[in-house]
Order: C-alpha cells, then sequence, then structure tokens
C-alpha cells in the first residue's frame, strides 16, 4: 500500500491537471462562440452559392468554364483535408481521419491515385504517414489559405486530375460534428433537391458575358466552399474541445476524491496501527 506522502503527491498532482483542463475548459468555451458566428454567418451564402452553381452544371452556356468540364483519364482525385493544428479536441480528427481513410480505401480499389492538400497540422501527419502524395499544406489557417488549395484548382484545370473532393467536420451542435467529404469540382446538381432539380437543361442571360460572369462567380463559388469549411472545422474544433476538457474536469474530479478516501484509509490504518502498539507496549511494562 502506498504511503499517505505518495498519495498526497499523487492528488496534488491530479489537482493541478484539473486546473489546467479547467481553464482549457473555459478558453474553449469562450472561443466557440466566436468561430460559431463566424460560421453561422458563412454558411447561408455558402449553402446559396452552392445552389447556383449546381443550376450552372446543368445551364446550357456558349461558354464552359473548366470547373464545369468533367475529366476522365488520369485516374487520379485531388483531395483537400481540413483538421485541426492542436490535439485535445476529442475524436473529432480521429472521426474525419477514419472517413477519408475508407474514401482512400475505395478510390485506390478503383484505381485512382490521391494527390493532397492538408489544411491542419493534424491532417498533414495523417497524410504523411499514409505516405500520400502532399502537394500542398497550410498549418496556422490564416492568409496562406487561398494559395495552398490553389494548386489542387490549378490542377484541375489543367486535367491533371478527374476531380477534387474536401474532407472537413461539419458543426452540428456542441456535442455533435459530423464527417463530411464531398466533390466541390467539377460542378455536380447534387446540392439540388427534388423541387429544383427538372429534366430540362437551365438557361441564362449573361451580361455582360457568359465567359466573364461564370470567371468571376465560380471562383468566388471555391473560395466561399472552402472558408466555409474551415469555418465549420474552426467551430467543431472548439466545441470537442470545450467537451473533451470537460469530461477531463469531471474525471479528475473523481479521482481526487478516490485518492481522498484512499487517503483517509491509509492514514486512519496508520494512526490505528500507532495506537495498537502503544497499548502492546503499554501492557507488555506492565
Amino acid at each position: 500500500m502506498p504511503s499517505t506522502k505518495e498519495i498526497r503527491g499523487k492528488i496534488k498532482s491530479v489537482q493541478n491537471t484539473r486546473k489546467i483542463t479547467k481553464a482549457m475548459e473555459m478558453v474553449a468555451a469562450s472561443k466557440m462562440r466566436k468561430a460559431q458566428d463566424r460560421m453561422f454567418a458563412a454558411r447561408p451564402y455558402g449553402d446559396k452559392i452552392r445552389v447556383i452553381c449546381s443550376h450552372l452544371a446543368r445551364a446550357n452556356s456558349e461558354y464552359k468554364h473548366p470547373f464545369l468540364v468533367k475529366h476522365e483519364g488520369t485516374k487520379k482525385i485531388g483531395l483537400i483535408l481540413v483538421t485541426t493544428d492542436k490535439g485535445l479536441a476529442g475524436p473529432l480528427n480521429t472521426n474525419i481521419q477514419r472517413l477519408v481513410l475508407h474514401k482512400i480505401k475505395d478510390w485506390s480499389a478503383e484505381g485512382y491515385s490521391i494527390e493532397a492538400t492538408a489544411l491542419g497540422n493534424k491532417g498533414l501527419g495523417f497524410l504523411q504517414r499514409l505516405q500520400a502524395n502532399v502537394v500542398s499544406q497550410a498549418v496556422q489557417l490564416g492568409d496562406r489559405l487561398i494559395g495552398a488549395i490553389r494548386i489542387q484548382i490549378q490542377a484541375y484545370v489543367e486535367g491533371k486530375v478527374d476531380s477534387v473532393h474536401l474532407a472537413y467536420s461539419r458543426f452540428v451542435n456542441a456535442m455533435k460534428q459530423v464527417p463530411v467529404v464531398e466533390q466541390i469540382l467539377p460542378l455536380t446538381d447534387s446540392h439540388l433537391d427534388a423541387a429544383d432539380k427538372r429534366d430540362h437543361s437551365w438557361d441564362y442571360l449573361y451580361e455582360p458575358d457568359a465567359e466573364t460572369v461564370l470567371d468571376a462567380l465560380l471562383k468566388r463559388y471555391v473560395e466561399a466552399l472552402i472558408y466555409q469549411a474551415v469555418a465549420e472545422n474552426m467551430a467543431s474544433e472548439q466545441s470537442a474541445r470545450m467537451v473533451a476538457m470537460k469530461a477531463a474536469s469531471d474525471n479528475a474530479k473523481k479521482l481526487i476524491e478516490e485518492l481522498q478516501l484512499v487517503y483517509n484509509k491509509t492514514r486512519q490504518a496508520g494512526i490505528t496501527k500507532e495506537i495498537t502498539e502503544i497499548v502492546g507496549g503499554a501492557a507488555a511494562v506492565s
């Protein structure tokens, strides 16, 4: 049985750990609110531009933007993986990595190879462990974000990859984040609901011309999707970290209570032993 001094040391260590996890929980809760506001503000714009571009994918136009042209034959797929830079976020990164791993296995079974872009340090490490071909990366997401994804966009425009997919964690609520892998290039009508899908093609009037409008709109489309994915992932990260740190703090509290009980029993046993020795010594003298 450990001594009371050792148990006191363990209790002190767990108490210090609980202070850290409690502080991280409060910091994550504060950041979560800002991340959610940014994510909720971006979501309507991103959803609407998805629908508009889905209509364009079915439209007849005298100008075909490269994003609307399907490529076949290269047997390569571009993948943009959005993860966090730091850990301690519960199963958030594990869930999206597991989904991406299944997708990569399915693509490999069909004969496709992967050219990946990692947005976030955890995703970069994951892709490197898979020995995937990482063509670009960005950590500490900021101004370098567009530069990292431009390589994937240019590869599609030049016909080096057949499609480009985006993997991220979609925020549902503070307790639930859903891993998502969706195709962003070429444009499809997958974001249209049953009421919007029609048998005939869409037709638009472009002003000043189709090339000018589509070049500006579809560039904005890709930027909006990437921005929304990063915003969703950041909100998911702070929510998952808050929940994980709360669970860690609660577990630390239970462990402290258990150690305190062991300490009291050990201390009581020591006192009882000392009393027994004193009584036994007194009896021997008498």
